[in-house]
């Protein structure tokens, strides 16, 4: 097989499985190799696709649904300039043709002399494989079922052309590598600098879960969408009372225009010195990048908070089109004031500059959204819908008197408050 001379698909992490699969499809009937030293390779190599499979939660054709993991996971100069836009024009598309041509005759070879010739059947089983039903550690269920859906594609494309055009248009629609296949991310610091690591489970929430709050979510949505759309957009602060559905809104919008081409990586206050890092990796991308801050606040002995400043507005390198950052806080003005600033602002001559240097970070922050604690009617209602949603029959007098007594000695009023409340009525109510 012509594994060897791939242009663009090189270097492929897990592609040493397909490298030795590769020598046995050249060299099976070899006689220069010991026979029970192939048939070992067979199964080592059959082990090393299953395991991967699994932990995939890939099923059908595992050397099929194998190439394709291949094919969306690799980030080269072709599948990058491809993601989210689609097909590119150039002398690129011959050398990915070239290449993809190589995976379809990956795709159309037959086992089965292999398997006669070696004295066994280990890869029928591989090739019409029932999962368990899970969709692995690895992929979430969304991801495994996209990839399982392309070699399943790919494995009736008719020609080296027709096989292109579907890998083309997969990274049109859902992107390439980590980065497309995964909605959200946190930064880890390794020797080599900062990491970019996808978040395999996030909280499925939509804007229409979040009760209320109809302009604030409008206002984020209206940011969100200039952004998506390349149009002039602010970095975003939410603010207000605990328990209000900030950063509930913020994981709505993502879930709302990933399939737009909008990523998340959330990063920590103590992560905040690889900032530039994490830019450096994504600004060339195709896709949009909010970097999520949650509770986002500062004593004021702490300092983080000027490198974050730098990297919003003010360092030598101008932030990326494609990056916006979106904080939580349940303060306005992120850093804590002290009455001494106070004293020092009326005995100090230059005490101002101490106080617009703790107020400039939020100054930053081009779009400031409120969302405060509900009243004592829209915390009843907010209990109302919750409860019709999840199909609580009480009776509404009941309902409501339960949930004024839960608030009491729970947090008080809140949208928090009232999920909690309704979370503990759908684990005891009949």
């Amino acid at each position: 097989m012509r594994t060897k001379e791939f242009m663009l698909y090189r270097g492929m992490e897990d592609g040493e499985l397909l490298m030795d699969m590769a020598f046995l499809m050249d060299n099976y009937k070899n006689e220069y190799y010991n026979r029970e030293d192939l048939k070992e390779l067979l199964f080592e190599t059959a082990n090393r696709l299953l395991e991967l499979s699994v932990s995939h939660g890939f099923a059908g054709n595992l050397w099929h649904t194998y190439l394709t993991y291949l094919l969306a996971s690799h980030e080269n100069a072709y599948s990058t300039s491809c993601e989210i836009i689609g097909e590119i024009t150039g002398s690129i598309n011959r050398a990915a043709l070239h290449d993809f041509a190589i995976f379809k005759e990956l795709f159309d070879y037959d086992f089965s002399d292999m398997e006669a010739v070696l004295g066994t059947d280990c890869l029928s089983l591989l090739l019409c494989y029932e999962g368990s039903g899970g969709h692995g550690k690895v992929f979430n269920q969304r991801i495994r079922d996209r990839i399982c859906e392309l070699a399943g594609q790919l494995s009736e494309a008719g020609s080296d052309e027709e096989f292109m055009v579907t890998v083309t248009r997969f990274y049109g629609d859902f992107g390439v590598g980590k980065l497309g296949l995964h909605k959200a991310f946190r930064v880890e610091h390794t020797e080599n600098g900062a990491k970019i690591v996808p978040i395999t489970k996030i909280a499925h929430v939509h804007l229409d879960d979040l009760i209320g709050y109809e302009i604030a979510k409008k206002k984020l949505v209206d940011n969100t969408e200039a952004f998506i759309n390349g149009r002039k957009a602010n970095n975003c602060l939410l603010f207000g009372d605990a328990g209000t559905g900030k950063s509930s809104s913020v994981k709505a919008i993502l879930n709302q225009y990933y399939d737009k081409g909008l990523r998340m990586i959330e990063v920590y206050r103590h992560q905040f010195h690889d900032l530039n890092d994490v830019i450096s990796q994504i600004k060339n991308r195709n896709y949009k990048f909010i970097i999520y801050m949650d509770d986002l606040s500062f004593e004021e002995f702490e300092t983080e908070y000027k490198y974050l400043k730098a990297v919003i507005e003010g360092g030598l390198e101008r932030k990326p089109d494609n990056v916006l950052i979106y904080a939580t806080s349940n303060r306005r003005h992120l850093i804590r004031e002290s009455f001494r600033d106070k004293e020092e602002r009326e005995e100090d001559l230059h005490s101002n500059d101490t106080v617009q240097e703790k107020l400039s970070l939020v100054a930053r922050f081009g779009v400031t959204i409120y969302f405060g604690k509900p009243e004592k009617k829209e915390f009843q209602e907010i209990v109302r819908q919750l409860a019709k949603r999840n199909d609580i029959g009480m009776p509404e007098d009941e309902l409501l008197a339960k949930a004024n007594k839960w608030e009491l000695s729970h947090g008080g009023l809140s949208g928090r408050t009232a999920q909690q409340f309704i979370d503990y009525l759908a684990g005891t109510y009949e």
